[in-house]
């Protein structure tokens, strides 16, 4: 996401490289070039214009220090405008309430039914909170089968009634079987219609007034850029939403709404979805999104993620073996595995700063891994575990069995034995202090 936005930006601050100072001639180059990438990325004009206009009155005569570039200054004038821009600090959601009730609201085709699941496994998973899904689109049952069959997946309850056609009914219903069963977050899945219409709003005020929801949430497709902005607009004019869900991030998205729908709406975003699976879900949080948007990566996103799937007791485990040189094509694997689990792999490589640039253009599948995972489940529990049995005849079999080539196995090989070696001297505070020492004296 944001690639072209990205890169516009960097076009842009070009413009003010090897300049001395900031001046209202260079300023106003770079600026044009901002508002052209803002506008390009389906940003609203009057926020593209205000936004630069806010960008050129801190810069012009703002001193510029010694060991800062005026590209440098600028760079962190537009940080701190867009994370401005995009609400300034993170929101958490309201859970207050016994039990707390969340409304979901968006058109059709928004992602609205998915994010429920999302939102429910979350917060049971995260938050600790025993969670019901509520299904109240009586127009489609396609929604509620869809609901019935997220609630499986996640072992969270489902409450439908396809009996009853009024919507304001099962969600009441809902709310007093949740106090009875002692759940303590109720997430209510609402009608979605393919454009905004009177009908639409009457219905969803009405469910909004019968339930008095803790957190009235609007869900958007960041796809849909400008429009999503102006659907956004008409629901808050209606119904007062809380705060807004962006999905489908991780498309083909330029990014307008993201940033510009809290100056529109004054709503703060409080999640984007990135993916497809249940867990592809992100608290959203102005100051990382922006690094990302400048190139900058998400180190603390990434690091969190790597945290959610760090296992104390394995971690310790895998250092003393490390340690005694026993890492195997077993911990390999398991170490693969985990990183899948922490998601998208391209999307997860574009949080390192500096490499969103360099895999712009590069098709990462989702299972980049297969091949690898291929060839190490083709050998035999003796081989895993003792790496140096493996001579031609056996990497012949593995590559066969693997469906694919000995040259492939030979690049694992490889790749398995630089990894080994730089694990067991990254262990070894000696070995690591004489690598430093030799990189400094340039040996």
């Amino acid at each position: 996401m944001f690639e072209n936005l990205t890169e516009k930006f960097e076009r842009a601050f070009k413009v003010l490289k090897g300049q001395g100072q900031i001046t209202e001639i260079n300023v106003a180059e770079t600026l044009k070039e901002v508002r052209r990438a803002l506008l390009d990325a389906d940003v609203s004009f009057n926020t593209a214009k205000q936004f630069t206009a806010t960008v050129k009155e801190k810069a012009i005569g703002r001193n510029v220090l010694n060991a800062v570039s005026p590209g440098q200054l600028m760079v962190k004038i537009c940080h701190e405008e867009l994370v401005e821009l995009m609400g300034g600090n993170e929101v958490e959601i309201n859970l207050k309430g016994n039990p707390a009730i969340i409304l979901m609201s968006g058109l059709q085709g928004s992602g609205k039914t998915t994010f429920t699941g999302k939102l429910g496994a979350y917060l049971k998973n995260k938050k600790g909170k025993k969670v019901l899904l509520v299904a109240c689109d009586v127009y489609r049952p396609a929604a509620i089968d869809q609901l019935h069959v997220l609630g499986e997946q996640l072992s969270i309850e489902v409450y439908s009634n396809r009996e009853e056609k009024n919507p304001v009914e099962i969600a009441r219903k809902a709310i007093q079987h949740a106090k009875s069963n002692g759940f303590q977050t109720v997430i209510v899945d609402t009608a979605g219609r393919l454009a905004v219409d009177e009908a639409m709003m009457n219905e969803i005020a009405k469910v909004k007034e019968a339930i008095q929801p803790t957190e009235t949430l609007f869900v958007v497709d960041a796809m849909t850029g400008q429009d999503a902005v102006n659907t956004a607009k008409a629901f808050n004019d209606r119904i007062n939403f809380d705060g807004v869900i962006l999905t489908k991030l991780d498309g083909d998205t330029r990014g307008g709404a993201a940033l510009s729908i809290k100056s529109i709406v004054n709503k703060p975003i409080k999640f984007v979805g990135t993916g497809e699976k249940m867990d592809a879900l992100d608290v959203f949080y102005p100051s990382r999104m922006a690094d990302r948007i400048l190139g900058m990566g998400d180190v603390v996103t990434l690091v969190e993620r790597a945290q959610e799937q760090f296992d104390e007791e394995q971690a310790k485990r895998l250092q003393r073996r490390i340690m005694k040189d026993q890492f195997d094509f077993n911990d390999f694997l398991s170490q693969l595995q985990q990183i899948k689990k922490m998601g998208n792999i391209k999307d997860l490589m574009g949080m390192v700063p500096g490499m969103s640039k360099t895999i712009k253009n590069t098709e990462i599948p989702e299972d980049a891994f297969k091949g690898v995972e291929a060839i190490i489940q083709s050998m035999t529990p003796k081989e895993r575990s003792n790496p140096a049995l493996l001579n031609t005849p056996r990497k012949m079999r593995i590559a066969k069995g693997s469906g694919t080539n000995i040259q492939e196995v030979n690049k694992l090989m490889k790749q398995f034995e630089d990894m080994r070696k730089m694990m067991k001297m990254m262990s070894n505070p000696r070995s690591m202090a004489s690598m430093m020492g030799q990189m400094k004296n340039g040996r």
